[in-house]
């Protein structure tokens, strides 16, 4: 039995291995360890498909197992994630916002947070059944998703921007902001696909333009740009639809 045909299978363990790890930092209040290993899980997540397609090994277990990785790493952890960001601010006693146990439904609050996990595992099995999403994807990816959520917690830390730390610092806020991401998960809206299948420019111009310009946005402004990032790409991708139907 050849040993290229389980290196796919192999990076996508290390994806569910990264997620594992990031709940564990979540846990111990590592937020920033947990950035890390969801950044890597991600990075895993790319290349065990890249492989795949070219060890020609692509197969149905690949797939299940490569949803069950997806569902630790950019689903639980960003849920866990929003989780904890509300709870920390229901036992910080010098918080303005009545999330106390005491004041009637509000202990419940923090438990929203999940709502971002069942969205982005009703998304993956969609996603496993859907034919239209095999070159694009229909509805904002997980792992885009799960970094915008986890770039919560590092922009509130870095205090760069003060008006951005204070409303990212209320309940209310990240409570619309886990809404509109349960919602964009599985939104019908076509967004191009980030997996490069070839390294050729002429098939992956729109990819690595967008990489370009989020690797500039990054190095100009930390951690604040990966929200933009991501609107970007939203944004990229209805132009793009727009200019490819009228094309």
């Amino acid at each position: 039995m050849q040993i290229k045909q389980h290196i796919p299978n192999a990076i996508t363990l290390l994806n569910l291995s990264s997620g594992l790890l990031a709940i564990i930092a979540i846990f111990k209040g590592y937020y920033d360890e947990a950035f890390i290993f969801v950044c890597l899980g991600i990075f895993f997540d790319f290349w065990d498909g890249f492989f795949a397609r070219k060890f020609k090994v692509s197969g149905e277990l690949g797939l299940q197992l490569d949803s069950l990785a997806d569902v630790i790493t950019s689903g639980v952890v960003p849920g866990l994630m929003m989780f904890k960001l509300l709870l920390d601010i229901q036992e910080d006693d010098s918080s303005r916002y009545y999330l106390t146990e005491d004041f009637y439904y509000m202990g419940f609050v923090p438990y929203l947070g999940f709502i971002i996990t069942l969205a982005s595992a009703y998304r993956l099995a969609k996603f496993n059944i859907d034919t239209r999403q095999t070159d694009s994807f229909i509805g904002l990816p997980t792992p885009a998703n799960a970094l915008f959520i986890m770039s919560i917690p590092m922009i509130q830390f870095d205090g760069t921007h003060e008006w951005l730390v204070n409303a990212l610092f209320n309940p209310f806020v990240l409570l619309g902001i886990s809404l509109v991401s349960a919602y964009m998960l599985n939104a019908e809206i076509p967004l191009f696909s980030l997996k490069i299948k070839t390294f050729g420019w002429a098939h992956n111009k729109l990819q690595f333009s967008f990489l370009a310009l989020s690797l500039v946005l990054l190095l100009f402004f930390g951690f604040t740009a990966l929200p933009v990032i991501i609107l970007s790409y939203v944004a990229l991708s209805v132009i793009n639809n727009m200019f490819w139907v009228k094309k």
